[in-house]
């Protein structure tokens, strides 16, 4: 399909996935005169400003806080490997100002740009560079306003608002030391992107130590340039040695404390939380992560308390917005408990079966903002939302009512609402007062030209959610279709939601005469703790079940052709399309295989731990898991199905490793398949060119193996 000179695979890359232009990053002041936020200024321009909408205007007037183009004079931006990982980290694909940290008062912002320091006064509209060593790695004002803390070079340093006494805080003992950093598994797998926070007096800053020293080095490689040397990365595979995490308080007077908790127990730093309603909140978790303790620190001699103890027989989940504490000083968490994901307040839950809470967003003195989906016991299925509700001991209050994906920022009486519906492309973003709407934030992301024809439904005795899409040209009566499962199928990530664009992909390959499923089963995130925890020791047996029996109930139901299915997939995508094409070719007849995790040992310690445990202890557990074995394919079934494998040479997160053991196995093995190295491209796509072929290529094999 086409919408003017372009194919929808070349809009959809150029736009990265339609995302361009549309608002995100808000920060509510306070006072609750102004909402900062990013935005790039179209649907194809990548660079994003910094931009503030007064709602102290009339109609609320927005303007330009900073822009990179101004602030770079035009210059090409350029990034630190420091900062091109982070941002492999947070998938962020956009340039410009994609990130920024106020103070308390919403006053004072601080961005980096091309390794450099810059500050936004947000109610002057005025910008510049502090001249500082670089390259500059995630600016944070203090909440007084009055000092920037960052990270250069592996030390945390700290200078005043106008750029001058700049020192360092604490600098890195070797070359495999850093502060105020994440490590590889808390930005990778935790949700933890910081690693230093500053205290609510703005005196003191409580910084992540990171040693790399114990982690085992691997070498990236990049085939297609033998001139350059293999990148080199600590990377702590499924039953190695971590980083080794400390945390120390560091005074602006130059004085040092560290915090001592139990390391050896609980080595991992899940959690930081750091306001005037308590002291230093911190979340540690055992390495099985089937233990965790909430500790209040001390800051003047960095000794800890237990606040809280969880324990879980199969994991404890990690979650947006918690631990916290409230204005009064209670501990605000989520917990698994009576078989629902519930919010805790104090030692009292809030919250019942009724919903599967999914985040904190805000805390007032007389409620808790939440997003969370409908859980067990709910009135009537909800398939794919999740809405944003207020809860109190006098009750819960749901704020928004459209069918849609939804989520808030607040302070005091504003909220910004931002809402994904299915039947409007995009993101729509709206500010409300006292619950009354205030103004709109206008999206520049381009219309996909594109109108997913999407059932959401529930397939077989377990109730899958599922989406069904059908070819724009296809009526009632037409004869069956080919099937193209397009799953993710595994935790931390939902593929059946109540919105508009994440469907667009699925429909443009509808489009090109295919029925395309997509199903959640056990093992993915916003139903209940039991239907995600199901895949304890089984990642594989358990999710690739639940795609085969989603397909064949829906088969009762839409014209599905099951003698001719096929399955894609990227990363955890990509392994199930993988088991599916080698354990149940009885029902799989070709797959593309995208970025696999093919061998469970070569993947991280925080994720694969989780759910297949310590390696050395379950060998069987991880052979089982595995796609391949040092042996070769693992539990392959005759008939051979052909693979098209796809995998980015840059990638340091599922390694290349993956891939070529997958290939050399299926080649012993004399199995049909086809590999699509990809040249410079990490576990993200986002390179034009690759992102539009790569659709097309993909069309093609499916024919091809499908007989369309």
């Amino acid at each position: 399909m086409t919408t003017g000179q372009q194919s929808f695979p070349r809009r959809h890359a150029r736009t990265q996935r339609f995302s361009l232009g549309s608002p995100r990053a808000f920060t509510v002041s306070p006072d609750g005169a102004r909402v900062a936020f990013l935005r790039s200024g179209s649907g194809t321009d990548r660079s994003h400003a910094l931009r503030v909408l007064d709602l102290d205007a009339s109609s609320g007037e927005e303007r330009v806080a900073a822009d990179p183009a101004t602030l770079l004079a035009g210059a090409d931006e350029r990034l630190s490997a420091a900062e091109r990982a982070r941002r492999e980290r947070t998938r962020e694909g956009g340039g410009g100002i994609v990130g920024y940290a106020t103070d308390a008062a919403v006053e004072l912002a601080a961005f980096a740009l091309s390794g450099r320091l810059f500050t936004a006064e947000l109610r002057a509209g005025t910008a510049r560079e502090l001249h500082v060593p670089g390259p500059v790695i995630d600016p944070r004002p203090s909440p007084d306003g009055l000092h920037i803390a960052y990270v250069a070079r592996g030390a945390l340093r700290v200078t005043d608002a106008a750029g001058e006494d700049d020192r360092a805080l604490a600098t890195p003992e070797s070359g495999q030391v850093a502060y105020g950093i994440a490590e590889f598994v808390a930005a990778e797998e935790m949700g933890r992107y910081r690693g230093f926070w500053w205290s609510p007096d703005s005196d003191r800053i409580l910084a992540a130590r990171v040693d790399d020293s114990p982690v085992q080095r691997w070498w990236i490689a990049d085939p297609a340039h033998p001139d350059r040397e293999p990148a080199r990365i600590a990377y702590p595979s499924a039953g190695t040695a971590n980083a080794d995490v400390r945390l120390c308080v560091l005074g602006l007077d130059g004085s040092r404390v560290e915090v001592e908790w139990d390391r050896a127990r609980y080595p991992y730093l899940a959690r930081v939380h750091w306001s005037g309603s308590g002291a230093p909140l911190l979340l540690v978790q055992s390495r099985d992560q089937r233990g965790q303790l909430y500790l209040a620190v001390d800051p003047a001699d960095g000794s800890t308390r237990m606040v809280h103890a969880d324990e879980d027989p199969d994991w404890l989940e990690l979650l947006p917005g918690v631990p916290a504490w409230s204005p009064s000083g209670q501990l605000v968490r989520i917990a698994d408990e009576g078989g629902a994901r519930v919010l805790s307040v104090g030692e009292r839950p809030l919250t019942g079966a009724q919903l599967q809470v999914r985040a904190v967003l805000d805390i007032s003195d007389d409620d808790v903002l939440i997003a969370a989906s409908a859980g067990a016991e709910a009135a009537a299925p909800e398939i794919g939302e999740v809405h944003v509700y207020r809860v109190n001991e006098l009750g819960v209050e749901r704020i928004t009512q459209e069918p849609g994906v939804h989520s808030a920022v607040r302070s005091g009486a504003v909220t910004v609402l931002a809402s994904a519906v299915p039947g409007q492309p995009g993101t729509q973003v709206q500010v409300l007062r006292d619950g009354k709407q205030t103004a709109l934030v206008p999206s520049y992301a381009e219309l996909p030209g594109i109108t997913p024809r999407v059932t959401l439904t529930e397939a077989g005795a377990r109730r899958i959610p599922c989406a069904v899409l059908l070819p724009s040209h296809h009526r009632e009566g037409d004869g069956p279709l080919p099937v193209l499962l397009d799953p993710y199928g595994g935790p931390h990530h939902a593929r059946v939601v109540a919105a508009h664009n994440p469907y667009l992909t699925s429909q443009w390959f509808a489009d090109q005469g295919f029925a395309v499923v997509v199903a959640d089963g056990r093992g993915t995130p916003g139903r209940t703790p039991a239907w995600e925890k199901a895949i304890k020791d089984d990642l594989a047996a358990v999710v690739l079940e639940d795609q085969v029996a989603a397909l064949q109930a829906l088969a009762g139901s839409f014209p599905l052709d099951l003698s001719r299915v096929a399955i894609r997939g990227w990363s955890f995508g990509g392994y199930l399309a993988g088991l599916a094409a080698l354990r149940r070719p009885d029902v799989f007849h070709a797959a593309i295989v995208g970025a696999p995790v093919t061998d469970q040992r070569l993947y991280d310690t925080h994720y694969t731990e989780r759910y297949l445990g310590d390696p050395g202890e379950q060998p069987g557990v991880y052979e089982a898991n595995s796609l391949v074995t040092d042996e070769g394919l693992s539990s392959a079934v005759e008939p051979a199905r052909p693979m098209m494998i796809v995998h980015g040479l840059a990638d340091d997160n599922v390694v290349m490793a993956h891939t070529l053991r997958l290939s050399s196995a299926l080649l012993a093995a004399g199995r049909p398949h086809e590999v699509v190295p990809l040249s410079g491209v990490t576990h993200m796509t986002p390179q034009e060119q690759v992102a539009e072929n790569l659709l097309r290529l993909q069309v093609d094999f499916l024919r091809r193996a499908l007989g369309v």
